[in-house]
């Protein structure tokens, strides 16, 4: 079994247009490439994270420009979670004067068979219905898109579809990785692989998590790079073990 040793640092989020997340079979995981999303050494503190890279994709998060140490809850105090999101991203008129709109959430609500067909069109291997169900819901985070279809002047009719979906595990503290990151192949290059990727990291940096890392395939690499993963930073190596 070959090794697969890469984690990452942030680079400078100047993001470029998305680039096709086409995916290939893999026998166990979802990716082979770890990275890590990360700033500094492992011995500095999370406030230089927020001076630097949080700074930098921070609209709408931060209210002004200075570091912030956070304090720990006390024991009888409850930590305040965040809302789920829903917004239409896109909206546009098709030829037969249908109206589609795009419609990304952070609920987490999934149908598998949806998933399982999502899959199927980026050419994933299947995975037990069961042990999805599973994944999606001990997932910290899962951010989907879905198309909606309406005629002119109606409400939506009906006709929805899951079109891209990513997910992020956490210990609710410090470390996150995301995984699953799949868009429908006729909605790639649009941008919208870009989109889930950012909003998945701006909910966990509100939520104090900023030691983020994920596992790339070969292919899609360089997107992950144009969004601030850097492999391998300061030398450090992932590791796995699989059974024999």
């Amino acid at each position: 079994m070959p090794s697969h040793d890469v984690l990452a640092l942030p680079t400078a989020l100047n993001y470029p247009p998305i680039v096709s997340l086409d995916r290939r079979s893999q026998p166990f995981y979802p990716f082979n490439s770890p990275f890590h999303l990360r700033k500094g050494g492992r011995n500095q503190k999370v406030s230089i994270l927020k001076a630097g890279f949080w700074e930098s994709i921070r609209s709408g998060i931060l209210k002004n420009n200075t570091a912030q140490v956070v304090e720990p809850p006390s024991p009888v105090e409850e930590v305040e979670e965040l809302l789920p999101e829903e917004f239409v991203l896109v909206e546009r008129t098709r030829p037969d004067g249908t109206v589609e709109q795009i419609i990304f959430s952070s609920g987490g609500n999934v149908d598998v068979y949806d998933l399982e067909a999502l899959c199927d069109k980026v050419g994933w291997p299947r995975r037990p219905l069961s042990k999805l169900a599973a994944a999606l819901r001990n997932s910290y985070i899962v951010a989907t898109l879905h198309s909606v279809s309406k005629s002119s002047g109606e409400e939506v009719n009906g006709q929805k579809k899951l079109i891209g979906m990513a997910r992020a595990t956490s210990d609710h503290a410090f470390n996150a990785t995301i995984w699953d990151v799949l868009v429908d192949p006729s909605y790639q290059g649009q941008g919208l692989g870009k989109v889930l990727i950012e909003k998945l990291i701006r909910t966990l940096l509100q939520r104090d998590i900023g030691n983020i890392s994920l596992f790339a395939d070969s292919k899609v690499v360089e997107f992950y790079q144009n969004l601030g993963f850097e492999p391998d930073p300061e030398g450090i190596k992932g590791m796995f073990w699989y059974p024999k």
